[in-house]
């Protein structure tokens, strides 16, 4: 099956992420969102991005507008119609992306791929919910989209062995690794990376160290270009706290159970940087 055009639903940072890799990489891009805002700023961000990879050399200013010009903002679902592959980019929550998927599955020609972002939510659990699941397949992408090479390419129970060999080769001709992950809570790398982080926060309730100090021990001890805690904030802690809640139910164990200081700070609004404040200060 050859990809031409490419659907992409939510137009948030993740999503306008993949939007911009697909159009650098010649593909045509139909972003949907439900405001005209959200694709407002999306494409701004689209923009500066590509211009800061101009900049830097890493792409020619005829490729810049090349890929500005692939990309088609829309707020009806019903234009992804035409699309050959639709990746869903919006919030980790299993009642939105279920909504959304069985929308693309009453839309959409029946031999188009669907793809999720989700970064733990079951696939095998998303496909069962169309009638085409044999094409649905997870295509986990890393923040920044841009920059991180890696992309988990996660397989459902019922997902095609053809429609896996077109998604790899898909994540190679964007210039990404595809890692293969089976189904399971988390995949591979939130099931490892979440109670790392949880258990950071822990130390913090506890009083075992500061944010900063428990950071530093992972910057200078662990070599991490970042610490955990910062990491949190910029992963945002209310997806934290979805992939903490999806790992704690899917797999029974109490220690995945969410850090009480996550759960307090989300109920507080400090989600991290994109709200300004987590468990640092961020200037808007």
């Amino acid at each position: 099956m050859q990809i031409r055009r490419v659907g992409v639903v939510g137009a948030g940072t993740m999503g306008n992420g993949i939007a911009h890799v697909f159009a650098r990489s010649g593909y045509a891009v139909t972003l949907y969102d439900v405001e005209q805002r959200f694709l407002d700023r999306a494409l701004e961000g689209i923009k500066k991005n590509l211009a800061r990879e101009t900049a830097k050399a890493k792409i020619t200013a005829e490729q810049e507008a090349a890929a500005l010009q692939n990309i088609t903002p829309v707020l009806d679902l019903a234009r992804l119609a035409e699309c050959d592959f639709v990746i869903e980019a919006a919030t980790e929550k299993f009642e939105i992306k279920a909504e959304i998927f069985r929308e693309l599955d009453r839309r959409l020609r029946p031999e188009t791929i669907l793809a999720s972002n989700t970064s733990s939510i079951s696939i095998t659990k998303i496909g069962a919910l169309t009638k085409r699941p044999g094409q649905v397949i997870g295509m986990h992408f890393f923040n920044p989209v841009p920059v991180m090479k890696l992309v988990e390419v996660i397989r459902g129970l019922a997902t095609l062995q053809e429609t896996y060999n077109v998604v790899r080769e898909l994540a190679i001709a964007l210039d990404k690794t595809p890692v293969e992950v089976n189904d399971a809570p988390g995949f591979v790398s939130n099931r490892v990376l979440m109670p790392l982080l949880n258990e950071a926060m822990y130390t913090v309730m506890e009083g075992v160290a500061t944010a900063e100090a428990v950071d530093e021990v992972f910057k200078l001890g662990m070599a991490h270009p970042m610490g955990p805690l910062t990491l949190a904030d910029f992963i945002g802690l209310d997806v934290c706290l979805d992939i903490m809640r999806v790992l704690h139910s899917g797999l029974g164990d109490p220690k995945y159970r969410p850090c009480p200081l996550l759960i307090k700070m989300v109920d507080a609004g400090w989600l991290g940087k994109k709200s300004g404040r987590g468990f640092y200060e961020y200037r808007l």
